[in-house]
């Protein structure tokens, strides 16, 4: 059953090594760090991390974020590159995921799945009621940047309809809302460059049934990207329907 839950947006840049001397977007990390502290003290048995990978699929807890795809010259973070590191170098949603349960000094077990970029809602809800159902106490740490299109300088360049777009993903979080994330366009969100549309349908299907409570603690787009960041209080036992 999941106890607790949290957003945050699957930004390499919140790994502090990859900044260099000059932090980079302090408020954004500070934010990310908050809501997984939040979570860890809920004292779950396992924090599942949910993010966005070339496939579905659940990867070893030992495996880790590769600084040098992103900073040639660093190693895997948390530790060196091991010779195997190709094997155990997980997807960036996963791995940044992953490190902010580092610094949190999470004492939990991870379960740490994937999911590809064109599971449809029904089996993203599937994936996240079978996480559910895993423990009496879960965590749930949900990796998932909103459109990268947010602007004339945005990866994916302006599009009109991104500021649309995540505001209701917005609204939909802040009034715990969760199973309105199910109705999230798929194929808007990939024109949009929405890469966490999958993991807000796990979330929604982990919480189907459940009272949930949020706290935003961020939510802007410094790069044209889209971020939140979000706590998720979860109330009492699973209902048969949302209140």
């Amino acid at each position: 059953m999941i106890v607790c839950a949290a957003i945050c947006p699957a930004a390499p840049l919140l790994v502090r090594d990859l900044t260099g001397a000059e932090e980079v977007a302090p408020d954004l990390r500070h934010a990310c760090l908050a809501a997984v502290a939040e979570l860890t003290a809920a004292k779950p048995e396992v924090i599942a991390v949910v993010g966005a990978g070339s496939r579905t699929g659940v990867w070893n807890d030992g495996a880790a974020l590769d600084l040098a795809r992103y900073a040639p010259g660093h190693g895997v973070a948390n530790g060196q590159r091991p010779a195997d590191a190709d094997r155990m170098v997980l997807p960036a949603a996963l791995g940044v995921g992953a490190w902010l349960l580092t610094q949190a000094g999470s004492p939990a077990s991870r379960l740490l799945q994937a999911v590809a970029p064109d599971e449809p809602a029904g089996a993203c809800a599937a994936i996240g009621a079978d996480i559910a159902g895993s423990r009496e106490r879960v965590g749930l740490l949900v990796m998932a940047d909103g459109s990268a299109r947010r602007g004339l300088k945005a990866p994916g360049y302006l599009d009109e309809r991104s500021a649309g777009f995540d505001a209701e993903i917005e609204k939909a979080v802040r009034k715990g809302r969760i199973d309105a994330l199910l109705a999230v366009d798929e194929v808007l969100a990939r024109d949009l460059m929405a890469a966490g549309r999958p993991a807000w349908q796990v979330l929604a299907g982990a919480l189907e049934g459940r009272k949930v409570s949020s706290e935003i603690r961020y939510c802007d787009d410094p790069f044209g990207v889209a971020y939140l960041v979000a706590s998720l209080r979860v109330q009492g036992e699973p209902s048969t329907s949302w209140a």
